[in-house]
């Protein structure tokens, strides 16, 4: 069977556990091998294990993407250990739940600058990197060929529209949308493509624990809280973490060489709603 990613090198921030840890063992079997950043070592870890228990290839990489100066360390470690980057995804991010009137600057601050602050540096880290690999006569001739690179970036159906217990969050997810767009225009000469996706409801301990505290905060039954949300959902069921890793790998395959800048729903249909 034909391996997608056979050779390359990819890098997962916060690929540690959930949507994250999908795309680190996809990718994994797909070929590629993956540096799986996260803050939680020992999930990262335990994810690498995972992925030499099915002759991959990984390392484990520590990172708080709240001090954007770990980034380019992260690159150079990349580099150092496996020769090059192909492929970044940038899946690290934590929400919140709290109503706009209680949000505080500190709440602000962390929400924005772990989604999108911490985001836009990545992108900027790996395209100086993934330029830097560029041979010299096809940057000279300013007519690249095939890929050279991969960026997928993480919004969500909270950066579609508006959250009243989410302003922080759906504000940075929203940004994340455009600062595709932007820096798919800025790589596009280079032809790096990049692109996001978008989800929806997801099982994961993000989604448990988002929806336990929007749960406290409206006093309603988060198992009935549940139901309802998912009723809206033409496809009448969540994500899984698979689901959303398998619109990631289309995203940062050869099958998308003519797509850049655009967000990819992956949402059960929500969005038509």
């Amino acid at each position: 069977m034909e391996k997608r990613f056979e050779g390359m090198v990819s890098i997962v921030t916060g690929g540690a556990m959930g949507i994250g840890k999908s795309i680190a063992l996809l990718f994994a079997r797909e070929g590629s091998r993956v540096v799986v950043a996260d803050i939680n070592k020992k999930c990262a870890d335990d994810t690498v294990k995972e992925i030499k228990e099915i002759d991959g290839e990984a390392i484990s990489y520590f990172i708080d993407l709240l001090n954007i100066k770990e980034i380019k360390p992260m690159i150079a470690r990349t580099v150092e250990d496996y020769g090059k980057l192909d492929v970044m995804v940038n899946v690290a991010g934590v929400a919140q739940n709290k109503p706009f009137l209680e949000v505080t600057e500190e709440d602000w601050d962390r929400i924005i600058d772990i989604n999108q602050k911490s985001t836009a540096f990545c992108i900027q880290a790996a395209a100086e990197q993934m330029i830097r690999q560029i041979p010299e006569d096809v940057i000279k001739s300013g007519k690249a060929g095939s890929s050279y690179g991969k960026i997928v970036n993480f919004s969500s159906i909270s950066g579609r529209s508006g959250r009243p217990l989410q302003v922080h969050y759906a504000a940075a997810k929203a940004a994340i949308i455009s600062i595709t767009r932007s820096a798919a225009l800025a790589f596009a000469k280079y032809n790096i493509n990049v692109n996001a996706v978008s989800p929806s409801v997801v099982r994961t301990s993000m989604w448990e624990y988002a929806l336990k505290e929007k749960s406290r905060v409206m006093h309603v039954d988060p198992v009935r809280e549940e139901k309802e949300f998912i009723k809206k959902i033409p496809l009448q069921r969540p994500a899984r973490p698979e689901d959303i890793a398998m619109a990631v790998a289309f995203l940062c395959s050869s099958d998308s060489d003519y797509i850049t800048g655009q967000t990819l729903n992956v949402d059960g249909g929500f969005e038509m709603n």
